[in-house]
């Protein structure tokens, strides 16, 4: 018992240990891989195992996703659309984004080697996206009009297309999350028991990461209407630079490792 717990200790030290947001995730894929293979297939009490393995994901995840760091930006983002489908919209969200890291868990390994995608390649592409919807709110101008003349001219259907992209991917639930998603899916135990027990925890946690992403973006309103709006608007403007220095962070973390697998004498 004891044994187990100092495992499961140093393990979530070191995987929370990573840059903050998951974005330098690469330079430990190998040290990642090992420690969620020990947890996942350690001997024990199926339920405490269970218990582990949903605290080792909220611990990987939830630090890359990041849902009150997001929250300024969705409410930048959605603040001349009405509170009923802004909170419709954030429920479509965290749906969204529960359904992509499940996905990333247990299929996600498969596809990309199917069309023999790598991790790297993933962060160049997702890097580049954030950049641009980074770049695109920090000079982006605030509209002075956003009252209830301009929310009646919002098209539902319009809305809920910005729903995946980019407000699901990458903006919640970006390369780092979906690495990290990967790879915990990529160690889980063959054997037919305790493989169930993984499949189960990797939902729950998810579960929980979405109910957050839900919470923070659905009420972001009422944490702009403590913060005021200039106050809110000073945040969206350091969160759009920050979310601009993520992506050129996940971008040199895919080039650097595509350039570090190219043959020496290149």
């Amino acid at each position: 018992m004891r044994r187990n717990s100092s495992l499961f200790v140093s393990c979530t030290c070191v995987l929370f240990g990573q840059k903050h947001r998951g974005w330098g995730y690469s330079s430990h894929q190998k040290a990642g891989k090992s420690l969620a293979s020990a947890i996942l297939t350690s001997p024990g009490d199926p339920l405490l195992e269970v218990a582990k393995s949903i605290l080792l994901i909220l611990t990987a995840l939830f630090p890359i996703v990041n849902p009150l760091g997001g929250s300024p930006v969705f409410f930048g983002l959605t603040r001349e659309y009405p509170q009923t489908i802004r909170r419709v919209l954030a429920r479509q969200v965290a749906l969204n984004s529960f359904i992509l890291l499940i996905a990333s868990f247990l299929v996600g390994t498969y596809v990309l080697h199917f069309f023999g995608i790598s991790i790297p390649v993933v962060q160049v592409g997702g890097g580049l996206i954030v950049i641009s919807n980074g770049w695109n709110m920090l000079k982006s101008k605030e509209e002075v009009d956003r009252g209830p003349d301009v929310q009646k001219k919002v098209n539902p259907r319009d809305v809920f297309r910005s729903a995946f992209y980019p407000l699901t991917l990458p903006l919640t639930v970006g390369p780092g999350s979906i690495s990290m998603a990967i790879t915990l899916g990529a160690n889980e135990p063959h054997h037919m028991g305790l493989n169930f027990l993984a499949i189960l925890a990797a939902v729950i946690g998810s579960a929980l990461v979405a109910i957050s992403i839900y919470l923070c973006y659905g009420f972001a309103d009422r944490l702009a209407a403590v913060i005021g709006e200039s106050g809110m608007s000073i945040i969206l403007r350091l969160s759009s630079f920050l979310l601009v220095c993520i992506g050129v962070q996940i971008f040199w973390n895919g080039a650097r490792a595509l350039l570090q697998s190219l043959p020496a004498g290149h």
